[in-house]
């Protein structure tokens, strides 16, 4: 379960944020995972509960916001966003012009987006 790692380093910039906000205590942390990152969001959130005790964190809402998988087309420059990339009919072509030189632009995400906390 690698989200322990990952939640385990999100603490270290959580803790260094707050730290130089001079925050009393965290009260919410919104976190982007994107669709293709290899995070699980319920290990995610399991393993977030699990190490925020004890933290300044200890009472913080966890909020996960997905991140979709969205190409960008090289040859007529259209986004794509798709449904699911797991689907018999995916294609990585571009629908609007069959081009093959497609760049993920989205879907890989993982990031900390949102802090809040009460000094």
């Amino acid at each position: 379960m690698h989200e322990l790692s990952i939640v385990a380093d999100l603490f270290t910039i959580i803790e260094e944020q707050a730290r130089k906000a001079k925050a009393s205590r965290v009260t919410r942390v919104r976190v982007l995972i994107g669709e293709l990152s290899g995070v699980v969001p319920e290990l995610f959130r399991s393993a977030f509960h699990s190490y925020k005790k004890g933290t300044i964190a200890d009472k913080a809402r966890l909020e996960i916001k997905i991140t979709k998988i969205k190409f960008k087309c090289q040859n007529c420059g259209k986004e794509i966003k798709t449904r699911d990339i797991s689907s018999p009919d995916f294609s990585y072509a571009c629908p609007f012009c069959g081009s093959k030189e497609m760049e993920l632009i989205s879907g890989r995400d993982l990031y900390l987006e949102k802090l809040e906390i009460e000094t």
